[in-house]
């Protein structure tokens, strides 16, 4: 009977403290954002102590390091959104269609193929995505349209786009997969053909997942850095035409950063003000997505 006391003791404490480290664990990330959340608004209240709100978001010039100094993010944010777009353009299609392929028409065996190589895509950095942007997608695109710049939005575009397939297609692919085989079996025995049971059954009781997968998708096109430092440009421009040169608020802050800019300054806070701004949008856009997921939630 004491050895048994000894044991359940020893079991309690060991249940103890896993639960004591589980918590300090959570605490540290909790505490990471909220540090990280602190500094960032923190240096962006003294930018605003400088700058007026108002020139911040009207103003159509982006020049804080130059004479004279103009703190419009409108180029920088039609940029950024022009990537977002167009990115969104190709890897929600392309991801939607894969998924759906995965899901309703491949043989496992395939299935087992493609998916890893997808996984691949996946894992493969964002400079690399870049330099194939620079070296491989703009030349193709100025030989079809010769007005295309070196730098342009349009091949940052398709590479992000590219990086962003995989992600659209494993999170749209796994809520597919979680859809119970006898509603599909229940489509097939009234007549339905294998693309009605994808469209008409699949898509619809998936319909949540694949709105907060856009979403998220939106929001990782939008925080991407390397491929828009890379094959975008850097030229904060106010412009839709994406075969030009442009500039995002990522772009801006990794260009920032790299010069020589003393701390405390004007010119430095505005790599917080971007970025405080950049992450609202992202931060918007992932509640939206749980918003989505929550409101439309299917279990089977």
């Amino acid at each position: 009977m004491q050895t048994k006391d000894k044991l359940r003791t020893r079991i309690k404490i060991g249940e103890v403290i896993i639960e004591k480290l589980l918590i300090f664990f959570a605490g540290i990330s909790i505490l990471t954002t909220i540090v990280i959340i602190f500094t960032l608004f923190g240096e962006t209240i003294g930018f605003f102590k400088e700058v007026s709100i108002v020139e911040f978001f009207t103003n159509t010039k982006w020049t804080p390091t130059l004479q004279p100094r103009n703190f419009g993010i409108l180029p920088l944010l039609i940029g950024t959104m022009m990537i977002a777009v167009g990115s969104s353009i190709i890897a929600l299609p392309m991801g939607l269609g894969s998924a759906i392929y995965l899901s309703e028409y491949a043989p496992k065996r395939l299935r087992k193929i493609i998916k890893p190589v997808l996984e691949i895509l996946a894992g493969i950095p964002s400079i690399v995505y870049g330099f194939f942007a620079l070296n491989f997608i703009t030349p193709i695109l100025q030989r079809i349209l010769p007005q295309t710049q070196v730098f342009n939005a349009a091949s940052a575009s398709i590479a992000v786009g590219i990086m962003v397939i995989p992600m659209v297609a494993s999170l749209c692919e796994d809520a597919m997969m979680a859809v119970p085989n006898s509603i599909r079996q229940g489509a097939y025995a009234l007549g339905s053909t294998k693309l009605e049971v994808a469209v008409h059954v699949i898509v619809p009781a998936t319909l949540s997942s694949i709105g907060a997968a856009f979403v998220l998708a939106i929001s990782r096109a939008i925080g991407e850095t390397m491929i828009v430092a890379i094959a975008a440009g850097q030229r904060p421009i106010l412009t839709l035409n994406p075969l030009e040169s442009i500039q995002t608020m990522t772009a801006f802050m990794v260009n920032i950063s790299l010069g020589d800019i003393q701390h405390g300054t004007i010119e430095y806070n505005t790599v917080f003000a971007v970025g405080a701004l950049l992450f609202i949008i992202t931060f918007t856009m992932n509640v939206f997505a749980r918003a989505i997921v929550n409101k439309n939630k299917e279990e089977y």
